[in-house]
């Protein structure tokens, strides 16, 4: 029995990461990147009370909540990615999903870190202002 639970634990643990194409480096990025994204974003809200994500810039529940949804998502659509390239034979498309969205979170990080006060260099500044511009080329305020 005690070799039985941590055998069956590791089955799992391998069948969930084979879904999304595997345990590599990429992955364990994105993870680490939106745990820290997320712990950010409480910060702000939560110490600072400057959040964009709520009225009073507090802490709030359903803002929490939809984060996490959001967090979700994203594993849904690496999901979907890592099973289009099984399809394909590829791995170009899980990569480049998996890139996108760890740009997304860096973003999303450094203006958390921005929010609590904590000096930016302004080449970052521009290198997420010009990332920004190309995710949404459409939007007037880049």
């Amino acid at each position: 029995m005690r070799m039985l639970i941590p055998a069956c634990i590791g089955a799992v643990g391998a069948s969930i990461a084979s879904l999304w194409g595997g345990w590599d480096h990429a992955m364990v990025t994105l993870l680490i990147f939106m745990m820290v994204d997320y712990v950010t974003g409480l910060i702000v809200a939560g110490i600072f009370k400057a959040s964009l994500k709520s009225e009073s810039g507090a802490l709030e529940s359903w803002a929490g909540l939809k984060g996490l949804f959001r967090k979700g998502g994203i594993l849904l659509v690496v999901l979907v990615a890592a099973r289009l390239d099984l399809m394909l034979g590829t791995n170009f498309v899980r990569d480049t999903v998996v890139i996108a969205f760890v740009v997304n979170e860096t973003i999303s990080i450094i203006e958390n870190l921005g929010l609590m006060g904590v000096p930016i260099p302004k080449p970052v500044i521009n290198a997420i202002a010009v990332l920004k511009q190309k995710a949404d080329p459409d939007d007037g305020d880049g």
